[in-house]
């Protein structure tokens, strides 16, 4: 089977690109990354520019992922032709959304069908994706809502490495609740999906919640031995839930880690 990432140079498209390399023939996209200029399964495509049609027509994937990056409204446009490709094509498509197409529901976690809602401009836009990609019939798409997503080499691992080392504060959300993933075992997740043919929507996230605050402190105490140095962000008066949870489409016991699964690997 063939499997294009869209957006395969980033953090997490590369991540699933190393994952699935040995078991499907695998492709992905670049844009200024010149590392991956030379390998030819890596396409160059601006988003901006255009040109999905060229690569789509050369790769005939099976699977679209799609782990793109860049401007709002042309990943909008983007999203919608491949909407139109896998409509009318033998494909589906994979797109990685964001636990942020809930962040107007502070009070509880969010599940798979509960109605999305955002109040933030970066959620606004995943659902707008979301709701191209739910107008295909059903069997040709799967939305994955992420948490956020850590793992040793992140950006957000490295920018948090960072601080401790030069002594700077790390901005923490003590009354935000959240769940959490890493690199790996999203891939592994996202492995077992594609291998059991599964569609719709899934929450890909730790099985249990912990504060923004208390994570963060004890990532750096496990990586760093440290305390570390705080800066805390209260976004209301009350406890705000920004973590998304599986009610019906839960993956094995053996691949839904715990936050302490995460900080262990991490640290």
């Amino acid at each position: 089977m063939s499997i294009l990432i869209l957006g395969g140079s980033g953090f997490i498209g590369n991540t699933l690109y190393k994952e699935f390399g040995s078991y499907f023939n695998t492709f992905g996209t670049f844009n200024n990354n010149k590392e991956f200029k030379e390998n030819k399964h890596f396409f160059k495509y601006d988003i901006e520019k255009g040109g999905l049609n060229v690569i789509l027509n050369k790769v005939k994937p099976k699977l679209i992922i799609s782990a793109l990056r860049g401007n709002f409204n042309a990943q909008i446009e983007t999203h919608s032709y491949v909407t139109e490709y896998v409509k009318s094509n033998n494909c589906r498509v994979m797109f990685l959304s964001s636990a942020n197409v809930f962040d107007s529901f502070r009070h509880y976690p969010s599940y798979e069908y509960d109605k999305t809602l955002s109040e933030s401009i970066y959620g606004h836009f995943k659902i707008k994706i979301e709701n191209q990609l739910m107008n295909l019939p059903i069997g040709k798409f799967v939305i994955i809502r992420l948490p956020m997503i850590f793992g040793i080499n992140a950006p957000r691992t490295r920018e948090i490495d960072k601080a401790v080392k030069e002594d700077k504060s790390i901005e923490v959300f003590p009354n935000t609740i959240i769940n959490i993933n890493s690199d790996i075992r999203l891939s592994q997740q996202i492995h077992y999906l594609i291998n059991h043919k599964k569609t719709g929507i899934f929450h890909l996230g730790s099985t249990d919640l912990i504060s923004h605050f208390d994570f963060i402190k004890t990532l750096v105490e496990k990586r760093h031995s440290k305390i570390g140095i705080y800066k805390q962000v209260f976004t209301s008066n009350s406890m705000r839930y920004l973590a998304t949870l599986p009610k019906e489409n839960k993956l094995p016991h053996h691949i839904q880690p715990s936050y302490i699964d995460i900080l262990n690997e991490l640290s």
